[in-house]
């Protein structure tokens, strides 16, 4: 076992052995299947939906976002979109530089925006689950900076500590115990125990993850991060959302399970990545839309520098690259009484999403970025992806 995987065995040993504070407190445990937490997953005549793709722990360019579709006040970070529905699809955390400021956003923006008469809905992404779950491959080193506090060495001691004789008890010690705690402490950085409790299904984040949907359904469109395949193509909502929680709730429902699948909703690029001439993927389309009820599936996870209608409209792709860890895109999807259309670096623009062509809505686009931007390189040279 490497060193990271003996700590995640052992994270449960360290909050027992070593008092939690702050932000590493557990909030009290509650069943994930709570209907009254989860809350419904179906939502009709909203007027106005805002829905944006992966943040990646870049909590300023979410409240830029918040900012120009007038959800969050100049100043402050108060609620101030009345009865709209925001959408974020999915990979608030990972590969920026700060995911807990951004989940601390969502949390305490959630319960105005409800009381407001509005919702704001932070769907699962396969980031979030990998963190849940313990898959630690793109938390940067800045973003566990954000969680140390003045106990954290001690923390991190009694994991090494616990990691040591566990080897010890096993019949494999290091031969070279100073080098072995060298490497510990490479691999183990500081607010890396804080992290992972955080991140436990009784921490801070992750009780509230697990209410979280993975997939829903707003007047005419579903959300979701990745896509539906034709592995879970006949699937409800509820089966798909309640699932995944039960597989995050407890690893030893992972195996085999939904959460892991690359053709799962949290992970499967299909409907991004495929050619539109493909006949089965626009077969697939349709059958989703007829399954779902619906005549938009909107999703998140393959960056592409612009808000893109694929399979004539009926596909909406919105992972624009808006983390610094990317492209520091500026878009998000405005839908108005039905109306659909992109706020790109602040200006509206019409979203064709009919089957009509897209080439007047990119180029209007792309003149809005600045010089060498992607999407502006890409247009110049006919290459955006999924364009026709």
């Amino acid at each position: 076992m490497t060193i990271r995987q003996i700590c995640l065995a052992l994270v449960l040993c360290a909050a027992a052995l070593l008092p939690l504070t702050g932000q590493d407190k557990a909030l009290p445990a509650k069943s994930p299947t709570d209907k009254k937490l989860t809350g419904p997953d179906v939502f009709t005549q909203v007027r106005r939906i805002v829905a944006i793709g992966d943040i990646h722990a870049d909590p300023d360019a979410l409240l830029v976002l918040l900012r120009q579709a007038g959800l969050i006040g100049p100043k402050d970070t108060k609620w101030t979109g009345g009865d709209t529905h925001l959408v974020l699809t999915g990979d608030y955390v990972d590969r920026g530089p700060n995911a807990a400021a951004v989940l601390d956003l969502l949390m305490a923006l959630e319960p105005q925006a409800q009381r407001a008469g509005g919702r704001l809905h932070a769907l699962i992404g396969n980031h979030e689950a990998m963190n849940m779950y313990g898959d630690l491959r793109y938390v940067s080193p800045e973003d566990y900076a954000t969680y140390r506090n003045k106990d954290s060495e001690k923390k991190r001691d009694a994991q090494m500590q616990a990691a040591l004789e566990q080897l010890k008890a096993s019949g494999m010690p290091p031969a070279d115990e100073a080098a072995w705690r060298t490497q510990f402490q490479a691999e183990i950085p500081l607010g890396w125990v804080e992290q992972r409790l955080a991140f436990l299904p009784t921490g801070k984040y992750g009780q509230w993850l697990l209410k979280r949907n993975a997939v829903v359904r707003i007047n005419d469109a579903i959300f979701l991060h990745g896509g539906i395949s034709a592995k879970y193509v006949t699937w409800s909502l509820p089966m798909i959302n309640e699932k995944i929680r039960m597989e995050l709730s407890d690893p030893t429902n992972l195996k085999d399970g939904i959460s892991q699948d690359e053709q799962g909703p949290l992970w499967y690029r299909g409907l991004a990545e495929s050619p539109e001439t493909n006949a089965d993927i626009a077969g697939l389309v349709n059958r989703i839309l007829e399954t779902q009820g619906v005549k938009h599936i909107v999703i998140g996870h393959t960056p592409i520098p612009a808000i893109m209608p694929r399979f004539g409209g009926k596909v909406l792709t919105i992972d624009v690259g808006i983390s610094r860890a990317y492209d520091s895109a500026r878009a998000f999807l405005l839908i108005e009484d039905g109306k659909y259309s992109v706020v790109h670096r602040g200006q509206k623009l019409e979203l064709p999403v009919s089957g009509g062509p897209i080439d007047q809505y990119l180029g209007a686009a792309a003149r809005l970025e600045p010089p060498n931007s992607r999407l502006k390189n890409l247009v110049e040279k006919s290459a955006i992806p999924g364009a026709r």
